[in-house]
Order: C-alpha cells, then structure tokens, then sequence
C-alpha cells in the first residue's frame, strides 16, 4: 500500500508518524492503536484514533499512525489518524449468516468490533446454513464500502451451542490453542511419575495431612495446606506444585508458557498454559502419588501475626483431594454424614482435625488483614449449566463461602511471605540470588552491588488517585446509596472498606464492590514493589498457581536459586522488565475473553424469554439509556433513552440520575426496578430491556415524540444542539448496520477514556 503524501502545512501541523496494533472499539466507536517497535514490542501509550480517523482499519490490523500535534489536556490520551495499513490482522473471520439473497449468503462479523459486512456464494454439495448459523470466511476484496467479498472456510455450527459460542470467543482473542509439536514431544519425553532419584536433596513430607481443596470441576492441583497447632500459635504449611523442575529455562515448554501468560478458562472447556501431561498429570498433586513441590511454612501467633518463615523443596503425598462443598459440610456446617463419610476415608480422622486447625487459623488471619485495611470485594461470579449437545440450561451466581475464603486467605499469607523474604535477598556479582542471611555478609559481593534486589515479579495493586476516590464517594453520596460513605469520611482505604461493610446483605452490594472495583487501578506485575492496596499488604507476589500462570513460574525459579538450587539462567533488568509487559497484556487478553464469554452466555440464557418480567437494579446510566443488573442472573441489559417514553432526559453524571424534561421519569444508580425482556441480539452482544409496564401489547414502545416531530434538538455529549432526523426506512443489511453503527457510535464517545478504569 503507497504511503499518503501530507501537505507541507499538514505535516507543519501534526505529530510522528508511529507504526503499531490496532485496537477496535465495538459497533464503530474507533478505537486504539498500541506502537510497536521494530521487533513487534510495545514501545509507548495507546494512540485514540476516533471513528472518522480510521482509515478503514479492522481489528487487529497493523497500521502506520499519525499523531495529532499540539499539547494533550490533562487526563486525555494522544489522538491521531489511521495512516495507512501495513498488513491485515485477521485473515479469517467469524461471522453469522444474517439472510440468503440468490446466490450469496450475506453474513455479518460476529466481532463487533469489525464494523462490515460479508458476502459468500452459497456452498454446493454441503449442508446449507441456516440463518445465526456461524461460519469462518476468509476476506477476499471489498466489492463496495462496508462489503467484502469472502470464501467459505467452515461452518462452525449452531448459534445456541455453547462450544460454537466458545470457539468464536477463542478466534476473536487470539486464545492459543493447540500446543506445537516441538513442545507436545518435550512432554512426552518426561517421566510419568517422579522417581527417587527426583526426591534427591528434597525434605520428605509423605506423610503429612496435606490436602488439596478445589471445585468439584477442578484437574489441575497445584496447591495443598496443612495447619498445625503448636505452642504460642500455628503453623501454616502451604506446598506448590514444583513445575519448574520439569519446565527449564529457555526450553519449548517454557517458551510457549510464557507466550501463553496464562490458562484460559470457558464454560466447558479450558486451554491450559502447559499440555496436559504436566498440568493435570505429572505437577497436579493427585491424592496418594507422590508429588514434588515447594514448600512454605509460616508461623503465626494468637493474634494472627505472621514470624518465622522457611522454604524447602520437598516431596509430598496428598492426603485427600477435597471440594469447597465438602468442607462447607464437614467444618462450617458440621454436618454428622459428612464428617462420617470423611473419617470412613483412608486418613479421614487426621484430615477432619486438621481442617477444625485450618478454620480457626483462618479466622484469625481474616480478622488481622481486615484491621489492617484489607478491602473485602465479593463481586458475583457467574456458574453456568449446559447439557450434552451443548445447550445453556441455566445460569446462576456462583456461591461463595468461607470454604473458599479459607484457601484463599492461606495463599494469601504464602504469597506475602515469599513476596518478603525475595525482597530482602540480593543479587550477587555473579548472578547468584543471596538469602536475607548472607545478604548481610559484607563479604559476599562488592559495596556497589549491595543494594540491588533480586529480580523477580511482585503483584503490585497502585494506591488509587485522590482524585477517583473523591469522585466515587462523591458518587455514593449523591445517589443516595445505604453504603454512601458520611460527609467527612476520609476517601482512603478504610473509606472504601466502612461503604463495603454497610452494603453487604443489602440489594445493592454488587452495585457498590462494582462501582469501588471501576475506581481501583488495574493490578500488574512489575519488578518495582509498590504494594497491594486491595490487600493492603506491604509486598505481595505470585507464587501459588504455577500451573495455570507463568508469573508464579518465574518466582518459584528465584525462590529455587535462593535456596542454593540449579534453576537455569534467570531474567533480570530490561528482560525481566519485558516479560511482565507481557505477561500483563496477556492477562489482560484472557480477561477480556472471559468478559465476551459472559456476555454471550447471558444472551444464550434468555434467548426465547422475550416479553418476560425481571427484577432487577440499576447499575450504570449514560446519557443514551440505562444498564440494568438483573437479580436472579449475574446479567446487564439496557434501556435505551427512546424506550423510557415520549420525552427528553437529561442526565446528571454527578448525581448518576437520568430525568424526565417534562416530569415523566426519573431514574437513578442503585435504584430497584421491574423490567421487560424485549429483545436478544447475540450477534451485537446486545440485551435490550424496557420498564415492565411498557410494552404490554406487543412489546415495542412508540417512538419518541421529538424523533419526528416537535422541538427535536438536546444536548449532546459535547455540549452541542443536535437536531434530530427521522427514522430512514429498513433496507440492505448493509444499511442496517450502518443506522446501528451511527445510532451506537455516541455511546463509544461517551465511553472514550473508561478503557483502563477499574480492575483489581
């Protein structure tokens, strides 16, 4: 593609010429484009590039970007155009079949961030799509503007299996997938049970009662506890799977672990960051087979204060393979079948006074890291239930208790005890990772070297800006929430966690741990330690999960070389600095696939449920509609400003209210509200709700008076009158799209700058 030549004053006006990854915005709203330098590392901020500066650039494409000149407002990203385009991202598309015209079946992208459409001849001598069916074509060349002609590449299948729906999330996330032969023959050349000649210069804990406790849908164990009474406290014994005594440095399996980042987890399947043979076979500590791991025992005293810590490689045997529903019956519960049926098992007498230990270890830690300022979010997690062929029965909110509050709040004391003793080790002149007791011997390395750390990744969670916390208890207190914080209340930690106390058990608890979670920065790995706000911890790292997450991989690696262990040579500096860029992005990718996934599994959910009633609350307003947060289900919808009724609204984003002009309406964050199911566009990720007494013959409201008619000009989201136009008659699916391009397009201007709020 020829490189556009710029006007003298053009170029005399505007910023760099950068090259970089294109990010779209779903339904039109631009999008974002990340540099990259010449070895395809990110280099610098995202670039916004609007709508109209796209250039015609789909997702994922790499392109040239000219930077827009003249000094950014303060809070606002650097803006530019879309250049020209160096090379397409995605060569092959997901799409659904949207109609059948002749000879050609018109599809739409089921990425909504690919904003055209597709034509295909329909295929001869193979089964015929049917309309929602979703295919894979492959882009041939454009026939008109937002019309591409393509060839059929599969038919992926019908719209309502759930494993059609997961494929599709996995091809428009680039989620990894099969592992390449290189790596699959690396684990198949490794043993299928560690031998004793793996057990050599390893502490043996055979017989411990340590016990892996995990859902009942869980393969891969890569953590087992053990709490001990002993004078003056407890003893916390946490053991990890040691996978990098399997996984060495710069080996095929460690490569593609690293490019991985992270497993990724769907409804009915998963795709592991290591193939199976490792991941549910040789590291998992399956109960009664010895297993290698490492180990890291702290004491606490009565008051739940962490003291002495030590680390070891050990070799260990599970005692039992236990789920949160079993502990919930056994220790929380204490229900007498259970606690029979568990002391029937092999060892069950040890495993059941263990556990009464670990409930009243766990009490207490809960209780210190509270006082200390912990913030306790507890944001519903979806659980769904799909049958055989694939279709979604039901959707629930996952329960939550204090079975699973247990295991977390233990790996939560190991994290933070390996995260403390890493951060007292140092770096020798020859590479050596130095204990905190060497590390105090003035001989061991030069005086110049004394102060450099150990290179390792802490889990760090940055102190939110004065600035949002003010604005989020601003927030709660002008809408009137139960958890609103009282004037004075200071906007810190301790603020966050008093308006967390007060909404628990209330109706609107998910709406407060959500509007606290948008106004946290997103957590990160990096090699500076700047602490843990969530945790209120002082340092905090990754060690517990090295199966499912190569940040832990790479600690455990530290840890080894500390201990005096071989571990292959270990990144540190601009390397190190690289693999957290990484393992960030990545993290950030599956995220954002398990986000799409719970999006289509909610418009799976209520597919066919259209015209029914909901009770729900209101969790978010713009000036374009109402988000709706449904009760039953942990699913949002959408009512649109036109669906409230003839009238015009003004939104206050202060007071998060949207009201009526002429008195017909008002509506507010965290109000209780019933709603109709109108429509469920899963194509367009899109529920639309309407108020429950609207609708009632039919389910369409009539249109807004100032649509067609009437003094039809308000304000738009940059302070301009905008005279209203009337509604153009249904045509070509490419004009459709078009109106709902134009009709959503302020509602991705509106949300410009939300791309990196919020996070844990």
């Amino acid at each position: 593609m020829k490189k556009r030549t710029l006007k003298k004053d053009k170029q005399q006006s505007s910023g760099p010429i950068l090259r970089g990854r294109y990010t779209a915005l779903r339904n039109g709203g631009g999008g974002f484009v990340t540099p990259l330098d010449a070895q395809g590392r990110v280099c610098g901020e995202d670039i916004f590039i609007p709508a109209y500066a796209s250039g015609g650039a789909w997702h994922q494409d790499i392109v040239s970007v000219q930077c827009a000149a003249g000094r950014r407002r303060p809070g606002m990203r650097q803006e530019g155009r879309i250049a020209g385009i160096e090379a397409r991202g995605l060569t092959e598309i997901p799409a659904h079949m949207a109609r059948r015209r002749g000879g050609w079946l018109e599809c739409v992208p089921a990425d909504g961030r690919l904003n055209f459409c597709l034509r295909v001849p329909v295929p001869e001598g193979e089964e015929m799509p049917h309309t929602g069916d979703l295919l894979v074509i492959a882009p041939e060349h454009a026939l008109d503007e937002g019309l591409w002609l393509g060839r059929l590449v599969a038919h992926m299948g019908r719209e309502d299996d759930v494993r059609v729906q997961e494929e599709l999330v996995k091809c428009n996330h680039e989620t990894p997938r099969e592992f390449p032969p290189r790596v699959l023959a690396e684990a198949e050349a490794l043993p299928g049970e560690p031998g004793p000649e793996d057990w050599r210069d390893r502490e043996d804990l055979r017989d411990a009662v340590l016990v892996t406790i995990d859902g009942e849908d869980a393969r891969d164990f890569d953590d087992a506890v053990e709490v001990t009474p002993e004078a003056g406290g407890w003893l916390l014994r946490v053991a990890i799977a040691d996978v990098s005594h399997y996984v060495r440095p710069r080996s095929g399996l460690d490569d593609e672990a690293r490019e991985r980042g992270n497993s990724w987890y769907f409804p009915t399947s998963v795709e592991p960051m290591l193939p199976f043979a490792l991941s549910n076979g040789l590291c998992s500590l399956v109960p009664g087979r010895p297993r290698l791991a490492m180990l890291a025992e702290v004491h606490f005293d009565r008051q739940g204060r962490p003291g002495a810590t030590r680390f070891a490689p050990v070799v260990i045997r599970s005692a039992a393979r236990l789920t949160y529903t079993q502990v919930k019956a056994c220790v929380l519960g204490r229900d007498a079948d259970a606690r029979a049926a568990l002391a029937a098992a092999e060892r069950g007498d040890e495993v059941l006074r263990m556990l009464d230990d670990a409930r009243a270890l766990f009490e207490l830690l809960r209780q210190a890291r509270l006082e200390r300022g912990s913030l306790d979010f507890d944001v519903p997690e979806p659980a769904y239930e799909v049958d055989g062929e694939g279709r979604l029965l039901s959707v629930r909110c996952r329960e939550r208790h204090d079975a699973h509050r247990m295991i977390e709040e233990f790996m939560i004391a190991a994290n933070e005890a390996v995260a403390r003793w890493l951060g007292r080790c140092r770096l020798a002149a020859d590479g050596r990772i130095l204990p905190p007791a060497a590390a105090r011997h003035d001989g061991h390395f030069p005086q110049s070297l004394r102060e450099e750390s150990a290179p390792f990744l802490y889990r760090v969670h940055p102190l939110p800006d004065a600035e949002r916390l003010e604005s989020l208890f601003d927030t709660l207190r002008a809408t009137a929430l139960e958890a609103a914080p009282s004037a004075g209340t200071a906007a810190d930690a301790g603020g966050l966690r008093t308006a967390l106390l007060r909404a628990r058990g209330t109706e609107q608890e998910f709406l407060v741990n959500r509007l606290c979670l948008r106004a946290m920065p997103q957590a990160r790995y990096q090699t500076r330690n700047e602490g843990h706000f969530g945790l209120a911890s002082q340092a905090y790292c990754h060690f517990t999960s090295p199966i499912r997450r190569y940040a832990d991989l790479t600690v455990h690696r530290v840890l080894k070389n500390a201990l005096g262990m071989d571990t292959g040579p270990l990144p540190a500096g601009q390397r190190l600095e690289r693999v957290a860029d990484g393992l960030n992005r990545r993290e950030r990718a599956a995220m954002d696939a398990e986000r799409e996934m719970a999006r289509r599994m909610a418009c799976l959910a209520l597919r066919g449920r259209e015209g029914e009633v909901f009770h729900g609350v209101i969790s978010g307003l713009m000036e374009f509609g109402l988000f709706v947060e449904l009760a039953d289900m942990p699913v949002e919808g959408m009512i649109r400003v036109e669906d409230l009724g003839p009238d015009w609204y003004e939104y206050d984003a202060r007071r998060q209210t949207l009201s009526a002009v002429h008195g017909g309406g008002f509506w507010r964050l965290g109000q209780a509200l019933d709603v109709r199911l109108l429509e469920v566009r899963p194509g367009r990720l899109e529920i639309r709700l309407v108020p429950a007494a609207a609708g009632e013959e039919g389910g369409r409201l009539p249109r807004r008076r100032g649509r067609s008619r009437g003094p039809a000009r308000r304000e738009t989201p940059h302070g301009k009158r905008a005279a209203s136009r009337e509604r153009t008659p249904r045509g070509s699916l490419r004009d459709e799209a078009k109106r709902a391009r134009r009709a959503e397009r302020k509602a991705a201007r509106a949300l410009r700058g939300r791309r990196d709020g919020g996070g844990r």
